[in-house]
C-alpha cells in the first residue's frame, strides 16, 4: 500500500497515501483495532452538520476567513451527504470522549477543504484544529453529535415506523373484534375475551411507548455546542453558540436550542440515557407481543393455533414443510439487543466525572444502533407478519367452548363454591362444563343465558 508521512505533536505517522484523514486518525486506527465497528452514518452526518454550522457561525462572527469558511462548509456538506463515509475509520471503542472521532472529522474536512482551495492533502491550507475545530472541543461536539443523530433517527425513522405498526394493530383489532376466544391468565384458562380486545391491548401498548419516546426525544433538542472543553466557551466568540445552533436547526428542520444549563449538558449524557430508557420500554412490549403471537400461532396441529402467520421461509433443515414464526423470533432478538444496549448505556452513563463523560462513543453507538434496529425491525415485522396475520375462528371457538373458566359467569347464580365443584368435576371427567351441568340437573334458562360467551365480553 502506498503511504505518505504525516506529522503531529508526537512525531511522524505513516498514512495511506490517498486517505483524506491525517495522523491523529491514523494513530487511532493503530491504537484501537478492537471491534471493526464504526459509529454509524447518522453520527457522521451529525458531525458534518456541526462542522458546517460552526464554520458558518465563525465566519459570521468575523473569526474565520470567508474563503476558508466556504471551503469548510462545502467539504462538511459532502460529509453530510455521505460522500466520505469510507474515510471515517476509527473504531467505536476508542479514545475517551471521542477525541479520535472528532479529529477524524476535522482532518477529513480540512484536507477536503484544502483540495477545494486548489491545494494538496496535508498542505494545510485549512487547518483541522485551528479552522475546522475553531471554537469547538471533542467534549461538546461529540455530545452534540449524539443528540443530533438520535433526534433525526427518532423523528424520521422510529416514530414513523411505530405509527405504521400501531395503525396495523388497530386495524387487526377491528378486524378481529367479532371473534370470541378463551382468555388466558398465568397461561391457564380464563374467562372469554374478544380477539379484537386482545389486539387493542397490543396497539395501545405500542402507542403508549411511541408517546414516551416522542416526549423523551424532545430532550435531545438541547445541545451545548459552544461549551467547548468544560462549558465555559473558552476561545469562542460570544455570539458563536447561538449562531451555530441556529444553523443546525435550520439545516435539520428540528428545534435545536441551547440548554438551560450548559454545564449540566457537558457533565451528563442525560438525554441519551432517558431516550434509551424509553427504547427499552418499547423493547419489553415487543417481547410481550411477539411472544404472545408465537404462543397463539403455535402448532399448527399440536398448539393453540388461534392465529395463522404468513409463511415467509422454510423453517427446518430436516423437517419438510415446517414453517416457523421467524419474524417474531427476529423481533425478540432485536428487543433483547436493545435491552442489553440499555445496560451498556447505564454503565457508560456512570462514566461522567467532573466536567465530562468519557464514555460518549459507546453511548452514541448503542443509542443509534437501538433506534436503527428497532425502526427496521418494526417495518419488516409489520410488512411480513402483522399485515398478513389471520385468525382461526374455528380453533378459537373450540378452545373457548372447552374452557372451564366459563363457570365464572355462574358465580352470581349458584355461588363460587358450587361453581368450583362443577369445574373440578368437568376437568376430572374430561367433559365440557355444559355436559356436567346438564347431568347434574342444574340446566335452566338463566344458566343458558349466563353461559353465552358474548355476554361475558
Amino acid at each position: 500500500m502506498s503511504v505518505r508521512i504525516g506529522r503531529d505533536s508526537l512525531g511522524e505517522v505513516r498514512i495511506p497515501a490517498d486517505a483524506l484523514y491525517g495522523p491523529q486518525t491514523q494513530r487511532a486506527v493503530e491504537n484501537f483495532p478492537v471491534s471493526g465497528l464504526r459509529l454509524p452514518r447518522a453520527f457522521i452526518r451529525a458531525q458534518g452538520l456541526i462542522k458546517a454550522s460552526a464554520a458558518h457561525a465563525n465566519m459570521t462572527c468575523g473569526q474565520l476567513d470567508e474563503r476558508k469558511a466556504m471551503a469548510i462548509i462545502q467539504a462538511a456538506e459532502e460529509v453530510i451527504e455521505g460522500k466520505w463515509d469510507g474515510q471515517f475509520v476509527v473504531d467505536a471503542f476508542q479514545a475517551g470522549a471521542g477525541t479520535s472521532q472528532n479529529m477524524n472529522a476535522n482532518e477529513v474536512i480540512a484536507n477536503r477543504a484544502t483540495q477545494l482551495l486548489g491545494g494538496q492533502i496535508d498542505q494545510m491550507l485549512v487547518h483541522p484544529n485551528d479552522d475546522v475545530n475553531m471554537a469547538q472541543s471533542t467534549n461538546d461536539t461529540i455530545h452534540v453529535a449524539i443528540n443530533i443523530a438520535g433526534a433525526e433517527l427518532v423523528q424520521h425513522e422510529l416514530l414513523p415506523a411505530l405509527d405504521r405498526t400501531v395503525k396495523v394493530l388497530w386495524a387487526k383489532s377491528e378486524q378481529f373484534m367479532g371473534i370470541i376466544k378463551a382468555g388466558r391468565t398465568h397461561l391457564q384458562d380464563a374467562v372469554p375475551i374478544r380477539m379484537g380486545q386482545e389486539f387493542s391491548g397490543y396497539a395501545q401498548s405500542f402507542a403508549n411507548a411511541r408517546e414516551r419516546i416522542r416526549q423523551t426525544a424532545e430532550r435531545l433538542y438541547e445541545i451545548g455546542l459552544g461549551g467547548n472543553a468544560v462549558g465555559t466557551g473558552i476561545n469562542a466568540h460570544p455570539q458563536y453558540a447561538e449562531l451555530a445552533i441556529e444553523e443546525i436547526a435550520r439545516r435539520t428542520g428540528l428545534p435545536f436550542a441551547q440548554p438551560r444549563n450548559r454545564f449540566a449538558f457537558m457533565q451528563n449524557t442525560a438525554a441519551a440515557l432517558e431516550v434509551h430508557s424509553a427504547l427499552k420500554e418499547l423493547a419489553v412490549h415487543v417481547i410481550k407481543v411477539t411472544s404472545d403471537l408465537r404462543l397463539l400461532s403455535s402448532g399448527p396441529r399440536t398448539g393453540l393455533a388461534e392465529v395463522q402467520l404468513p409463511a415467509v421461509q422454510p423453517g427446518s433443515s430436516i423437517m419438510p414443510g415446517k414453517v416457523n414464526p421467524v419474524m417474531l423470533e427476529m423481533s425478540y432478538m432485536v428487543a433483547a439487543q436493545v435491552i442489553g444496549n440499555d445496560a451498556t448505556m447505564t454503565v457508560a452513563g456512570c462514566g461522567s466525572q467532573l466536567e465530562i463523560n468519557v464514555m460518549m462513543p459507546v453511548i452514541g453507538y448503542n443509542l443509534l444502533q437501538s433506534i436503527t434496529i428497532l425502526s427496521n425491525m418494526l417495518d419488516v415485522l409489520r410488512e411480513k407478519c402483522l399485515e398478513g396475520l389471520e385468525a382461526n375462528e374455528v380453533q378459537c371457538a373450540k378452545w373457548m367452548e372447552a374452557s372451564l373458566s366459563l363457570v365464572t359467569a355462574l358465580n352470581p347464580l349458584i355461588g363460587y363454591d358450587k361453581a368450583a365443584a362443577l369445574a373440578k368435576q368437568a376437568f376430572s371427567e374430561n367433559k365440557t362444563l355444559v355436559q356436567v351441568i346438564r347431568e347434574a340437573g342444574l340446566w335452566s334458562p338463566d344458566i343458558e343465558e349466563a353461559l353465552r360467551p358474548e355476554k361475558m365480553v
